[in-house]
């Protein structure tokens, strides 16, 4: 009976080694962010342990020598499940037949550079590969916008792309998930997986609002909710909120650098929870379209809301209840996500 269950196993594991390659993009894969993701992805921490790879890294011309030396790297990581490695300037070779697309490429900001003039160089970018994946990509294509300004980005590839459900955009905010998680866990003294259902509503910029009022965490075996857990209301009115909402000009003032291996662990967390779903009774942070939602967003807006994932669908939490202090925060991310919409749609024509 044991040889029989053995061999049913070792068939059963030969079967599913055998699962056809997906096929995913990252863009700007020369850049820090991509250097600390591709190696997750190509040995199976996100797409899972059984399912082969085969990344496809675009960037622009002057990057395709750097790519070379990252291709023979991942080459030389001998990972079993990445199939190809595929170096490329070119969007319709990027995104031809893909399964999953990571955006992280954008135009940073640069000394001196208005606001304005960063959202038009990142339209003209968004907009191409919008278009690309509308024409080359699979319709199932599931696109995750790194790239800041994020939000809006992701706005403007989606209305480029018009064939693919919309739904399947979505923009990176659970690096500000993770960020408010980890601030609320070294508060209570505990480990970040023992804090749940922390929010980040709206825009990823410093207007977010980190929410904690739905918050738990389990201490010594019990859960409890964050407010009553932490006992200051005005640190997580104030320095909490304003902590996370720094965080990324902080690190990039410590390092020099942005916060590349912790934008890539929040990747990570993202595109698994798309591929396998959230945990019972548990949500995360994500941007995605605002539609007909229940707390009075305006619906063309890429927003961040909590969500919970099953069979690779989202769905926002609804009906949590919102007080007065939270309602102006989340307005206020809000008016700024429009502002900068108008201004991209007034470049998008």
């Amino acid at each position: 009976m044991l040889t029989l269950l053995t061999s049913m196993y070792l068939v059963t594991r030969s079967f599913y080694s055998q699962a056809d390659p997906i096929r995913v993009v990252v863009t700007g894969a020369a850049g820090q962010i991509a250097y600390s993701l591709l190696y997750s992805i190509a040995k199976g921490d996100v797409f899972g342990k059984e399912q082969p790879i085969i990344l496809v890294l675009l960037d622009i011309p002057p990057m395709l020598p750097v790519l070379d030396g990252v291709v023979m790297e991942l080459q030389d990581c001998a990972l079993p499940l990445l199939r190809e490695v595929v170096p490329t300037d070119k969007v319709e070779v990027g995104f031809k037949d893909i399964d999953a697309a990571i955006l992280v490429g954008s135009m940073p900001r640069k000394e001196g550079m208005e606001r304005k003039d960063l959202l038009k160089a990142n339209v003209a970018i968004f907009k191409t590969q919008g278009a690309a994946l509308d024409k080359f990509a699979k319709k199932t294509v599931k696109v995750l916008v790194v790239g800041n300004p994020a939000n809006t980005n992701c706005l403007v590839a989606s209305k480029s792309a018009p064939s693919i459900p919309k739904e399947n955009f979505s923009c990176l905010t659970r690096l500000d998930h993770n960020r408010a998680s980890s601030q609320v866990a070294l508060r209570c003294g505990v480990s970040s997986d023992k804090v749940k259902n922390v929010i980040i509503w709206g825009n990823h910029s410093s207007t977010q609002y980190p929410d904690v009022h739905h918050a738990k965490v389990t201490v010594h075996g019990s859960e409890a909710a964050v407010y009553d857990c932490v006992k200051d209301d005005a640190w997580l009115r104030g320095g909490f909120i304003s902590t996370v909402q720094q965080r990324g000009a902080a690190v990039i003032k410590a390092r020099k650098l942005s916060s590349a291996m912790s934008a890539a662990k929040a990747i990570c967390d993202h595109m698994r929870d798309i591929w396998f779903g959230t945990k019972e009774g548990e949500f995360v942070s994500m941007g995605v379209f605002a539609g007909a939602n229940s707390y009075g967003i305006p619906e063309d807006l890429i927003y961040s809301f909590p969500v919970q994932i099953k069979n690779q669908t989202w769905k926002v939490v609804d009906g949590l209840k919102v007080n007065d202090f939270s309602r102006a925060k989340m307005d206020a991310t809000a008016a700024e996500l429009v502002e900068e919409r108008d201004t991209a749609l007034d470049f998008l024509s």
